[in-house]
């Protein structure tokens, strides 16, 4: 069967429909990672976002239930170059195409990925429309262009969780990449965390209890007087789809957090403490979603392959210099990648350090997160 997808500049695909009959809108972009198909999918960052797959094969080793980032997939569509209905793993319990058409994901295969890719690198991202139903190029275009933008969306709100719940799973199995590269760091401390959910994956938590963690995962629109009555150690911001900006209700948490106990946020929550510090953001051309960006630590100089999923990013220049400083940089394009607060214990990074899918190199803060909490860290 057909499908097309459509951009709002007036630019049609065609190929063949794969997962899901159907029609679904959002903001079109591509990530470069070769493998971890289905985390991406089922990565919270990725609502209100039709996904690109620039790897051209995709669906050889299946799904399985042990892999996914929550609890169904977010995507709002899912483009290939091809689709293989062959899949080959031991640990696989069904073929992409099937967990797509049971979750309702309408997929696309075998358009030019290539030159999508590099139409939304040199035009930025842009709006679309992913059919199956409807297959009328000026019809498609016309509802590309009236498709609602991620700018100023709270999607967060859809995607955390609707009350407070504790968190107990390390890794998943032994065959697990990160049991492997922990298996020499045995948990230390204990500590309890509460982790603000705007759209958690759940390698996140994860590492948490592997750090050695107790976890309690809060809705994004938990009040500070509720998260602080849980009496934490410290308090974790989680990553999350849409504009950070648009989300006033978590900047107002985090400022009346700040002070009380050490933080930690990651993607989203990085953004969200910018916002709460004073700082400001701004929408990336095409954004930063792979596995391969180089990340440089500025206080030792050590550089991170790391895995990155974000449209946002945090304008460095406008943090005030006597609350919080810059302590990473992306080396492709020297945006903000982490900052601290010069006289709190608080900190966040935008890439991904749980890895999920992608390398490991960044692993460590989550360590760097408990020696805060037991008062041994380097900053403060």
């Amino acid at each position: 069967m057909q499908a097309k997808l459509a951009l709002e500049d007036g630019t049609v695909f065609t190929g063949k429909a794969f997962g899901a009959q159907g029609e679904r809108s959002g903001e079109v972009v591509f990530n470069t990672s070769m493998m971890g198909y289905q985390e991406i999918i089922t990565d919270p960052s990725y609502a209100g976002q039709i996904v690109t797959m620039t790897y051209p094969l995709i669906g050889n080793v299946g799904v399985n239930e042990e892999d996914v980032e929550s609890a169904r997939p977010w995507v709002d569509g899912f483009i290939v170059r091809e689709a293989s209905r062959i899949y080959s793993n031991f640990r696989a319990t069904g073929s992409l195409d099937d967990y797509l058409k049971r979750h309702s994901i309408v997929g696309l295969e075998g358009i030019d990925t290539r030159a999508l890719t590099r139409r939304l690198r040199v035009r930025g991202v842009m709006t679309g429309v992913l059919s199956s139903a409807d297959l009328d190029d000026a019809s498609l275009v016309d509802k590309a262009r009236g498709a609602p933008r991620l700018v100023g969306r709270d999607l967060v709100a859809e995607v955390t969780a609707a009350r407070n719940y504790d968190w107990q799973e390390g890794f998943v199995s032994e065959f697990s990449p990160h049991a492997a590269a922990n298996a020499a760091d045995p948990p230390g401390d204990c500590f309890r965390v509460v982790a603000i959910d705007y759209g958690t994956k759940r390698n996140i938590l994860r590492h948490l209890v592997e750090a050695g963690c107790s976890v309690t995962v809060a809705p994004a629109s938990a009040s500070a007087e509720s998260i602080l009555a849980l009496d934490p150690d410290g308090i974790f911001l989680s990553n999350g789809p849409g504009d950070p900006e648009a989300v006033g209700y978590a900047v107002e948490t985090i400022r009346a957090l700040i002070g009380k106990k050490p933080i930690f946020g990651i993607c989203m929550g990085h953004e969200l403490l910018a916002l709460a510090l004073g700082g400001r953001i701004v929408k990336l051309k095409f954004g930063h979603r792979g596995g391969n960006q180089p990340v440089m630590d500025l206080a030792t100089g050590r550089i991170d392959i790391t895995s990155q999923n974000h449209g946002f990013a945090v304008d460095g220049e406008s943090l005030d210099p006597q609350v919080a400083e810059v302590t990473h940089l992306n080396l492709n394009d020297r945006t903000c990648e982490g900052l601290r607060m010069r006289t709190q214990p608080v900190f966040s990074v935008q890439h991904h350090p749980e890895s999920s899918p992608g390398p490991h190199d960044a692993a460590h803060h989550f360590r760097m997160f408990v020696d805060v909490m037991a008062g041994r860290s380097r900053w403060w």
